[in-house]
C-alpha cells in the first residue's frame, strides 16, 4: 500500500526541471515560515515563563554592560563609539550627601505622647556593700512603640433650644452645621477612615466591616459603599477645579488601566472597562495633580473628552487611541523611553545572551541606560542647567542610539522580540526624543504609571466595581487621595478636612482654599 502511495506521489511530480526547482523553492519558503512561526511561539512561551516565575525587575544583568567585539563586527564595524557607550562608567569619588540617611533604628517621633513607666531598685538593692544608702543620680531611658487599638467615640450633637417664658412662643433651636451626608450618622472622620482604608490601604469594604465588628460596631458594607458614593459627589466641585488647573498646566502625563464593572448597560459582567489617569508633569510648579476618570471603553473619544482644547505637551505610551493628537496644532505628543526599553528587556528574557557575548537587546538596554544616567545626574539641578546638559550630553547619545538603530533594523528579523523592539523604537523615535527640547519634560511616562500603582494593588483585593456609580466614586476618591499624596499631605487628614469644610462652602474662593497646596496651612493649624 505504501509503495503504491509513493509511486502515485512520484507520478504527480512534474518532469520539467524548472517546475521541480520552483516546487523546491516553494517548499523551502514554507519551511522557513514555519520555523519563524515556531521561533515566535517559543519566544512567547519563554516570555510567559520569565514574567510568571522570573524576576520582575528591568535592571540588566552585569554581563550585559560588556560589549562583545564579534557583535561590533557583525552589526556595524564603523561604530567604534559603541564600545565606549556600554563600558562600565568610572567611579568618581563623591562627597557623602548631607541628606544621607544613617542605617539603623530611627527615633520615634517626638509628637507622640509619652507614658512614663518607672522601674526602681528594691530597698535591699539600694543599700551599698559599704553600708551606706545609694543616691539617685539619673535615669537610663529607652523607648518602645506602643499601639492602642482604634478609639471609637460618638459625636453627640446637642442643639440648644430656646423659648420665651412670657408668651410661651417663639421656640428656636440652634442649627446643626451642614454635614457631609445629611441625616446620616457618619462623621467626617469616619468617612475619611473608610475612604483611606479602601482607596489608600487597599482594604475591601467587607474587611473594614469585619475590623469594625471586632470593636462591636455594626457597619454593613452596602452602607459603606453608599457613603463612598455620596462622599464622592460632595467632592465634585473640588475635582472640577483640579481638572481646570491640570488642563492649564501645559504638560500632562496620561495612561489607562482596566477595571471590571459588573452592572454596566449593554455590556457583559466580565467585559473590560477602563480607569484613565492624568497627572501634571512640570516639576517647576508647586501644584501636583493626579486625576482618575472611569470610562466604559478605551476609545479615542475618551481622550478627546478628557483633554478638551488642551494645548501643550502630552506624554503617553504608544496606544493608538492617542494618535489623533499628532494632528492637533499646539499639542506636542511625547513618547515613553521606559516602554521602549521594556521591549528590549522582554527580548533579553526570551533570548538571553551567552556568557561573554552581547546581543542586540543587550546593546539597546545599555545605550538607553546611558540616557537614564544623564537624567539621574540632572534631576536636582536648576531648569537652565538641566536643559544645557541635555543639549550637550543627551542629544549626542541619542544620535549614537539612532545610528545603531538604523543599522540594526536591516540585519534583524522583524517578527522576533528583538525585531519588534527595534521597530517600536524606530516607529516612535520622534516622540521619544521630544523630551530634550524642554527642561520640564521627562524621559518616560513613569510618573503616571506610579500613580496608577495604588489602584492596581487595590484592584487585586476588591477585584471589581459593582456599578458605574461605584466606579465613578472610586475614580473621584482615588483622585483626591493621590493628589494629596503628591502634595505631601496625609490623605486621611486631608479627607477629614474636606468632609468637614466642603458642606459649608458657598463660593469658588472658599473651594480654592481647600485645594491641596492651599490646605497645608489649615491642616498645620489643626495639628
Amino acid at each position: 500500500m505504501k509503495k503504491t502511495n509513493i509511486k502515485a506521489k512520484k507520478d504527480a511530480l512534474p518532469d520539467n526541471v524548472d517546475e521541480l526547482k520552483q516546487l523546491i523553492l516553494t517548499a523551502q519558503s514554507l519551511a522557513e515560515k514555519q520555523r519563524d512561526h515556531i521561533r515566535r511561539l517559543e519566544e512567547i512561551v519563554k516570555l510567559f515563563k520569565a514574567n510568571k516565575f522570573g524576576k520582575s525587575s528591568e535592571k540588566s544583568a552585569a554581563q550585559t554592560e560588556l560589549f562583545d567585539e564579534a557583535e561590533i563586527d557583525a552589526c556595524d564595524s564603523d561604530l567604534n563609539w559603541a564600545a565606549e557607550a556600554i563600558e562600565p562608567e568610572e567611579a568618581e569619588p563623591t562627597a557623602p550627601s548631607p541628606t544621607t540617611v544613617k542605617a539603623g533604628r530611627k527615633p520615634i517621633p517626638k509628637n507622640f505622647p509619652r507614658i512614663i513607666v518607672e522601674h526602681d531598685l528594691t530597698d535591699e538593692e539600694k543599700r551599698c556593700s559599704c553600708g551606706c544608702e545609694k543616691q539617685h543620680i539619673g535615669d537610663e531611658v529607652s523607648e518602645q512603640l506602643d499601639i492602642v487599638p482604634a478609639v471609637i467615640q460618638v459625636l453627640q450633637h446637642r442643639r440648644k433650644k430656646y423659648a420665651c417664658k412670657n408668651c410661651e412662643g417663639q421656640l428656636q433651636t440652634a442649627n446643626l452645621p451642614p454635614q457631609p451626608i445629611p441625616k446620616s450618622n457618619a462623621s467626617p472622620g469616619l468617612l475619611a477612615y473608610i475612604a483611606t482604608a479602601k482607596y489608600q490601604d487597599a482594604l475591601p469594604l467587607y474587611r473594614i466591616e469585619n475590623i469594625l465588628s471586632r470593636l462591636n460596631i455594626h457597619l454593613p458594607r452596602n452602607t459603606q459603599a453608599n457613603w463612598m458614593i455620596k462622599s464622592s459627589e460632595l467632592l465634585q466641585p473640588l475635582y472640577n477645579l483640579l481638572n481646570d488647573r491640570l488642563l492649564e498646566s501645559g504638560y500632562v502625563h496620561m495612561d489607562e488601566t482596566p477595571v471590571q464593572v459588573l452592572k454596566e448597560p449593554g455590556k457583559k459582567a466580565e467585559s473590560k472597562s477602563y480607569m484613565w489617569v492624568r497627572k501634571t508633569g512640570d516639576p517647576n510648579k508647586k501644584e501636583s495633580i493626579v486625576l482618575f476618570d472611569y470610562a466604559s471603553s478605551r476609545k479615542a473619544d475618551v481622550v478627546k473628552t478628557l483633554l478638551p482644547d488642551f494645548q501643550g505637551y502630552l506624554q503617553t505610551d504608544d496606544y493608538a487611541g492617542y494618535n489623533h493628537l499628532d494632528d492637533i496644532k499646539g499639542v506636542h505628543h511625547i513618547g515613553c523611553f521606559a516602554h521602549a526599553r521594556r521591549k528590549f528587556v522582554e527580548a533579553q528574557k526570551v533570548a538571553p545572551s551567552k556568557k561573554g557575548a552581547t546581543s542586540k537587546a543587550d546593546m539597546a538596554v545599555s545605550l538607553i541606560k546611558k540616557l537614564y544616567a544623564i537624567e539621574k545626574k540632572i534631576k536636582d539641578l536648576s531648569p537652565e542647567k538641566r536643559l544645557a546638559i541635555r543639549q550637550s550630553e543627551a542629544i549626542p547619545q541619542l544620535e549614537k542610539l539612532k545610528g545603531w538603530l538604523d543599522k540594526s533594523l536591516v540585519t534583524t528579523l522583524p517578527k522576533g522580540k528583538t525585531g519588534m523592539a527595534l521597530s517600536y523604537l524606530a516607529k516612535n523615535w520622534k516622540k521619544l526624543t521630544v523630551y530634550v527640547e524642554d527642561e520640564r519634560l521627562n524621559i518616560d511616562n513613569n510618573a503616571v504609571e506610579n500613580a496608577i500603582r495604588p489602584f492596581a494593588i487595590g484592584r487585586k483585593n476588591w477585584m471589581f466595581s459593582n456599578s458605574q456609580k461605584g466606579a465613578k466614586a472610586s475614580a473621584m476618591l482615588y483622585s483626591i487621595i493621590e493628589t494629596a499624596k503628591s502634595n505631601n499631605l496625609n490623605p486621611h487628614a486631608y479627607l477629614q478636612l474636606l468632609f468637614t469644610k466642603m458642606p459649608q462652602v458657598k463660593s469658588i474662593e472658599e473651594y480654592e482654599q481647600l485645594l491641596p497646596w492651599n490646605a497645608k496651612e489649615l491642616l498645620a493649624k489643626k495639628a
